[in-house]
Parts: structure tokens; sequence; C-alpha cells
């Protein structure tokens, strides 16, 4: 019987993963995960551009548990934020930490403008909850989907199980094109999961 794995982030990370930050942000980092008494669970692709699915999002705490993670690992996990938010003095350090600004009133929505994104980045990994709310959600939001078909790269899957206290990589799904039956396989995917409010989690086993 093989024993479970269990370590507080991956020993070995891909050196296609966009990276940022320093040993002292990383040290913060590791010591927040230890205090928090969560781990992680699976390994990174070697992928140089990525979506990143975050489910279920059930709670604030989600990204209280998920930012350290993110310094110990030194990840540069791209975000979306409209691009009125960019400005002096803060434009520089959005900029710095992975930020995309975005105008959804724009030709071609925001699917266009980030694949765009891919296009200028030799490495970018582009997080986003397709919930889109902590709140339930009776549907997904394919944006990330559309994001992905139109940038041509993968989708990994990456879960909160707060249950077992674990941020888990479930798996690398590449879309198909049909946004239904993608977003039907990857909820499947994300269904046995729990978030710290499952009250607020999309009840996927009714879905069509």
């Amino acid at each position: 019987m093989t024993a479970e794995k269990k370590t507080t982030i991956p020993a070995d990370l891909p050196e296609e993963m966009p990276r940022v930050g320093n040993w002292l942000t990383q040290s913060i980092g590791l010591l927040i995960v230890k205090l928090l008494g969560w781990r992680f669970d699976g390994n990174f692709p070697p992928e140089k551009k990525l979506m990143v699915a975050l489910a279920p999002h059930t709670s604030n705490w989600d990204f209280v548990v998920a930012m350290p993670f993110i310094m110990a690992l030194k990840l540069k996990a791209s975000w979306m934020m409209k691009k009125e938010a960019f400005f002096f003095p803060f434009k520089g350090l959005f900029m710095a930490l992975g930020g995309i600004p975005t105008d959804r009133s724009a030709a071609g929505g925001m699917a266009k403008q980030v694949a765009s994104q891919f296009k200028q980045n030799e490495k970018m990994w582009v997080a986003i909850t397709p919930e889109g709310t902590r709140k339930k959600a009776l549907k997904w939001k394919n944006g990330f989907l559309r994001i992905a078909n139109a940038a041509g790269v993968p989708i990994l899957l990456v879960a909160w199980d707060f249950p077992t206290k674990r941020i888990c990589i479930d798996s690398l799904y590449h879309p198909t094109g049909d946004l239904e039956e993608d977003m039907r396989e990857i909820q499947h995917r994300f269904s046995k999961y729990r978030g710290r409010n499952p009250e607020n989690q999309t009840d996927l086993g009714e879905r069509d």
C-alpha cells in the first residue's frame, strides 16, 4: 500500500511556472501555511501558459488560505481587474503582482483582451473562480472557458477542500470548444470537494 503523500508545498516545481517574490515573502508564506495547518496535494504541470480555475469558492477564507500558498510557491498568479483601478501610484504594483487591466466595453470582450495578454507574455497563469461569487451561484460563468479557447491554453483545476484542509491540484483539462460539455466535465471533477460554506456551493449534481 502506498502511503498518502503529505506535503506543505511541492518539492519540485516546473521551470515553466511564472515566478515572483523572494526568500522573505516565501518564508512568510510557508509560516502562515504551517500555522493554518493546511497542506498541498498534487503537482503542477510543466506549462508556461494556463488558465487556473479555482473552486469551490464559498467564503472570503478561500483567499486567506490561497495567498500564503501563492507566496510560499513564489507563484506569479495573474488576475483580472477593471482598467480604471490601474492608476498611479498603484498601476506598477498591480502589474508586477500579475494584474491584467480589462475593459468590459471593448470590442471582443474580456476573452479577446486576456488572450492578447497571453500572446504578449512568455509565461502566464491566469487564476479565476468560475462561480464569480462566494454566495450560492445557480450557474457558473463560462468566461474562463472562453478565454482558454481564445488563447489556446489548457485549464488547471485547483480545489479548496476544507474538511481535509487541502489545496488540491485535480487535473489539467484541455477544452474541446463545446462550452456546455466542457463545463459539465469540469463541474463533475470539482464535485468531490467541499468549501468552507458548503451550503453556498452550486449543486453540481442537478445540473443538466
